[in-house]
């Protein structure tokens, strides 16, 4: 920072250790958790789908969390800037991770509006989506929740239980294609407003409002799913939906797409790649040990994720047992988990407007600090790319409010599925994972990271993250993303409704928009240089000279004495070691 500006404000830390764990905490851990992880596990092998899941956090996970926390600590940078400093050729990673998050605070956010919207329907007194006597239903409408039903499965395949009516014509409000544009939801809209006066005034203030509201966004999702995890496993039928949940099939392990899922399941519930672990970091203490922290916050992630295994799928199974079907044929995922199979497994408890408040407070809090924490990592790297336009006096509250006025106008256009399935897919996310442990690992120097982090926290890392960086991330990344990309199958909208070919195309330019910035902004710099091809390319994988030295470095450096001309030619000598 230039300190001759006195008008620019201090970049700030966070107020307590416990304010960093619970924003990370309140950020990696969110709706992927409850909806998708238990769906994947029982889809793709129950106990067994544990197997490639284990294989990716040990690959992937942790290292590239553990990378990410202490590029940030490090640094002291957002997103984009700390790969300024470590290795200028990598600095599209950045921009590109930004990108992703970019497009996931347009979308994640409306899936908090509907879960507001539901919210404010579970105090009434009759549950709109437990009844067939609504404007919106059809003559095909059965209530699943009705007492003393009785309906055989020809009756089942021909209508549609009323949690679906109220989800697709209710809340949705389904035109007859992505052609029509339809009218607006306003009521939804002003959920959606609601939402983004919340997230506005979480962050407003930087980490100093951020560190305080995560004491309750990040902690109290965990008494919602205490409770509905001992609700559930009290109910009839519950033991048969966790052996569901959790039946080991050994041959699905032989499938390519079990392995994918789980590669992505990872990257995605780890929140690594797209430079959130970075930011947070970057408000940490230099000595802060990064490294622990790291290890205890993705054994909490993952725990969570098979703990809401058992909450979700305990009440799935009570669901079948009183429809007298599979518990198959009531599993979802996403928002046909959380908006239809839980809230009509709801409708059939007893006290059922209480269990649906739990439920939809518990939705909302996952949600909340994921999605407010993305708005503040990539406000705080656009701030630190214009630290002295940005950083003063009451303008962080100008650009916040402005950069919520864009996603919000954006989404009035937006077709969020299509947001979700290519934007901010899988194969964006590992295409970024390859060229991060890359740039770390070789460019940058695995050998040096290494050093660095066993001086902020006086204890060296494990060998087999220097192994992972190196060898283990990039070439489990990319197996795993060309996987993808053979298997890849175009998206569809209740597995019926196929999108025209010009939103496919519009998926897929969205999906590369944030790929192409990685080689396109290396070869920018490589041309926008000067002198010779070497020099230019020496130049761009050259970290900054002005980095903290550690321990070690400056304690080479008082051993003889220096002046000042002498001091900058050893940082010099510093940052061409390796031959860079």
């Amino acid at each position: 920072m230039d300190r001759t500006q006195g008008q620019i404000e201090e970049r700030g830390y966070w107020g307590s250790k416990a304010e960093f764990l619970l924003a990370v905490a309140g950020n990696v851990i969110g709706l992927g958790n409850v909806w998708r992880f238990p769906y994947l596990c029982y889809k793709y092998g129950g106990g067994a789908f544990l197997i490639p899941y284990l294989v990716f956090v040990v690959t992937c996970g942790v290292p590239l969390f553990l990378l990410e926390t202490a590029m940030g600590q490090y640094t002291q940078e957002g997103g984009i800037t700390c790969w300024r400093r470590l290795c200028p050729l990598a600095e599209g990673i950045g921009y590109a991770g930004q990108l992703i998050l970019l497009y996931s605070c347009m979308y994640y956010i409306i899936i908090l509006s509907w879960a507001l919207f539901y919210l404010i329907f579970s105090f009434s007194s009759q549950l709109p989506w437990a009844s067939c006597d609504n404007t919106w239903n059809t003559d095909d409408c059965v209530n699943l929740a009705a007492k003393n039903l009785t309906l055989n499965r020809t009756t089942l395949i021909n209508s549609t239980p009323a949690a679906t009516e109220f989800w697709e014509r209710r809340v949705l409000s389904l035109s007859g294609g992505i052609e029509e544009i339809g009218q607006i939801n306003w009521e939804i809209l002003l959920c959606l407003i609601a939402m983004w006066v919340i997230c506005y005034f979480c962050i407003w203030k930087g980490v100093k409002s951020t560190g305080k509201v995560v004491y309750f966004t990040a902690t109290f999702p965990y008494v919602m799913l205490l409770v509905l995890l001992i609700r559930g496993l009290t109910l009839p039928g519950a033991l048969q939906g966790v052996v569901f949940y959790l039946y080991p099939e050994p041959a699905r392990l032989f499938d390519p797409q079990v392995w994918l899922e789980a590669g992505a399941q990872i990257l995605f519930s780890y929140s690594v790649s797209v430079g959130t672990l970075t930011v947070l970091a970057s408000y940490n203490k230099y000595n802060n040990n990064c490294y622990r922290d790291s290890l205890w916050l993705c054994v909490l992630n993952s725990c969570t994720s098979l703990v809401a295994g058992f909450a979700v799928f305990s009440v799935l199974g009570f669901m079948a047992q009183e429809q007298g079907v599979p518990i198959a044929e009531v599993a979802e995922s996403g928002p046909g988990l959380a908006f239809i199979a839980y809230p009509q497994a709801v409708a059939m408890m007893p006290l059922p407007q209480l269990w649906a408040v739990c439920f939809f407070i518990m939705i909302i809090l996952l949600g909340l600090d994921t999605q407010f924490v993305s708005m503040e990592a990539v406000t705080t790297s656009v701030m630190d790319l214009f630290p002295t336009i940005l950083r003063r006096e009451g303008r962080r509250e100008i650009f916040i409010l402005f950069f919520c006025l864009v996603c919000f106008l954006g989404q009035l256009i937006m077709v969020t599925e299509l947001f979700d399935y290519y934007a901010c897919n899988g194969a964006c996310v590992l295409f970024l994972s390859v060229f991060e442990s890359l740039a770390m690992g070789w460019i940058f120097g695995a050998e040096r990271m290494f050093d660095i982090i066993e001086d902020m926290t006086k204890s060296r890392p494990n060998y087999i993250f220097m192994l992972c960086w190196k060898y283990l991330t990039p070439l489990v990344s990319v197996v795993s993303f060309v996987c993808s990309m053979v298997e890849y199958t175009p998206l569809t909208f209740n597995r019926w409704y196929v999108y025209p070919d010009w939103a496919y195309v519009l998926g897929w330019l969205l999906a590369l928009s944030s790929i192409v910035l990685v080689p396109g902004w290396a070869l920018g710099q490589l041309f926008a240089g000067k002198g010779s091809l070497k020099q230019r390319w020496r130049h761009l994988c050259r970290p900054d000279p002005e980095l903290p030295l550690t321990t070690e470095q400056r304690a080479e450096m008082k051993e003889t004495p220096l002046n000042t001309e002498m001091e900058d030619l050893v940082r010099a000598n510093i940052v061409d070691e390796n031959g860079y």
